[in-house]
Formats: C-alpha cells, sequence, structure tokens
C-alpha cells in the first residue's frame, strides 16, 4: 500500500519532503494535486509526519510555504480528510479551512470503504 501511495506521487508530480535543518533528517511529506480539483483549485495533502512532530509547529509551517506558494497560481487550495480522522481535519482547520459541505468521497482503502470530505482554503484579497 505505501509503494501505492508513493507511486502516486511520483505520478502527479507535486511531492515534496520537509527536512529538519538541525539534523538534515526527512520529517515528512506532502504533495500537490489536481487530479480531483475544479477549475481554480489545487488540492494539497497525503502528508505525513514523523511521530515526534505531531502537534508542533512543522505540519502548519508546511502547509502554509505550500499554501503560499499554490496562491500565486490558484485562489482555492482544498484538503480532502478523512471523515473520522479528527485530528487531521483539526489541522486543516487550524490553517484556515472550512468544510465544503456536500463535497464527499467514498473510495476504497485496502478493501474497506472510506469516506471523504473536503475543505477549502481561499486567498485573501
Amino acid at each position: 500500500m505505501f509503494r501505492a501511495f508513493l507511486d502516486g506521487a511520483f505520478a502527479d508530480e507535486g511531492g515534496l519532503v520537509a527536512i529538519e535543518r538541525a539534523s538534515g533528517a526527512i520529517v515528512g511529506f506532502s504533495r500537490y494535486s489536481m487530479t480531483r480539483c475544479q477549475p481554480g483549485e489545487v488540492e494539497i495533502g497525503w502528508t505525513f509526519l514523523t511521530r515526534r512532530c505531531w502537534g508542533g509547529r512543522i505540519n502548519g509551517a508546511m502547509k502554509r510555504l505550500m499554501l503560499d506558494h499554490a496562491f500565486r497560481f490558484v485562489d482555492t487550495v482544498i484538503f480532502r480528510v478523512g471523515e473520522a480522522n479528527l485530528r487531521s481535519r483539526r489541522a486543516v482547520e487550524k490553517i484556515g479551512g472550512r468544510l465544503i459541505e456536500g463535497r464527499t468521497e467514498t473510495v476504497t482503502i485496502s478493501g474497506a470503504p472510506a469516506t471523504h470530505v473536503t475543505y477549502a482554503v481561499r486567498r485573501e484579497g
């Protein structure tokens, strides 16, 4: 399953790694995608961080950099998040994500259905 995750990232050509300055270690990954977007949107997602970075400032800082870059080209960034993934939903809300009512998708992950909700962050001004 992780191999499919990486293959998808390379196919999108939008994968990024987060490297800790002090140690030079890779501490996370995220990517851009246009696969499920409407005109004027890009998606940020598939983010993971090493456990020791959970709950800290790294995720927010990484997303802020990605948002700033994306807003040079689009007006809206979307985030698809597992409906039951409350930790990730809170993280998206912390960076200004607003739930888009009615924009859900059910996909199959490891043979089981999983519903994703969609959040949007819109460019200011």
